[in-house]
């Protein structure tokens, strides 16, 4: 097969009904280009078939690559995996739902051709999701802007066309509490947005429910930002210049006015909230704390039940057994 030019990687979790018009779709924008390409549809623990399906899809396209997980690890890791595997001088990342129509990855690819090395599609309207969900997406992406050191772009997914070079860096990030979009802008090469208009899923459920989506956020706050820990500092010492500042307030109006406090229910309320706030703070280290120990464990990001041999590449199960201890490669890299 020839080297490909373009990449398109797409994590599936439960996507059967959705395989078969992302391939169509997919395939029908990138023969436009005229230039050699592969789809590595990342197989992430799926249970309704979709597993079959991308294997049929392999047989009869060389071009599509599949990459089958032991279990389920998560979206980004799946995208991560991808990564890993790609081969093209761009890479495309794509959600399997069809909410990010294949037909913008030709704006993308034009906006790499003129010279730009990161090109993120921006979600200027979204079909098919409540209120509720747009609301608190748009206050997430303003509240990251505004804590973390790292200039997120608003409004995107992981919805994106990455040149050759910025994978190379993110690959060499092996990093287990993952939030690619901020990796990617971490990098610091020449970026740039694509408008787009996000459309409902286009059949299945979501796979992203609330509890998932928090995770998310803490990922990225923790992993691009300090200020939660900061906030406690801060906190501590302005409750401590409030304590300093009641002292002689406290002593005039007794000595001076005749007040005499009686502050028992005052103390209990008083104590209560200071005793939340160094719950809420402990909770705040444990997590940091946390990522650590993750990180620490240095285990891989991921199990591969079944795919293609990279010589960037986690332990493999269809593999002999020292094929997994002869390849020093990735744990190498996973230890920079």
């Amino acid at each position: 097969m020839t080297k490909p030019v373009f990449t398109i990687i797409a994590p599936i979790f439960n996507e059967l009904e959705n395989l078969p018009l992302l391939y169509a779709r997919v395939r029908e924008e990138l023969d436009k280009t005229e230039q050699a390409w592969e789809l590595i549809m990342v197989d992430d623990g799926s249970r309704d078939g979709s597993t079959e399906v991308i294997r049929k899809l392999a047989a009869s396209d060389e071009r599509v690559r599949p990459v089958i997980f032991a279990r389920n690890f998560g979206h980004q890791i799946a995208v991560s995996a991808g990564l890993d595997y790609s081969r093209g001088d761009a890479v495309i990342i794509i959600d399997s739902d069809l909410q990010d129509p294949p037909e913008v990855i030709g704006e993308l690819i034009a906006k790499w051709r003129e010279g730009f090395e990161v090109v993120y599609a921006v979600r200027t309207e979204r079909e098919g999701e409540t209120k509720f969900k747009t609301r608190t997406a748009a206050l997430f992406y303003r509240m990251i802007d505004r804590i973390t050191d790292v200039k997120i772009p608003l409004d995107t997914g992981d919805f994106r066309l990455m040149d050759r070079k910025v994978v190379n860096v993110m690959v060499a990030m092996r990093e287990h509490n993952r939030f690619l979009r901020g990796m990617s802008a971490w990098t610091g090469f020449r970026q740039i947005g694509v408008g787009y208009k996000r459309k409902a899923r286009h059949a299945g459920v979501t796979k992203y429910p609330l509890k998932k989506m928090l995770r998310l956020a803490m990922n990225a706050v923790t992993g691009f930002s300090m200020w939660p820990l900061q906030l406690a500092t801060r906190l501590g010492a302005a409750l401590g210049v409030l304590g300093l500042l009641a002292i002689p307030v406290v002593v005039i109006l007794h000595v001076v006015v005749g007040v005499r406090f009686h502050g028992l229910a005052t103390l209990a309320i008083l104590m209560t909230l200071l005793s939340a706030l160094i719950l809420v703070f402990l909770g705040v280290i444990g997590e940091y704390l946390g990522r650590v120990y993750d990180e620490a464990k240095n285990r891989p990001l991921y199990i591969v039940a079944e795919g293609p041999r990279q010589p960037f590449n986690p332990i493999r199960l269809d593999l002999p057994a020292d094929a997994n201890t002869k390849d020093t490669n990735y744990q190498t890299r996973s230890q920079q």
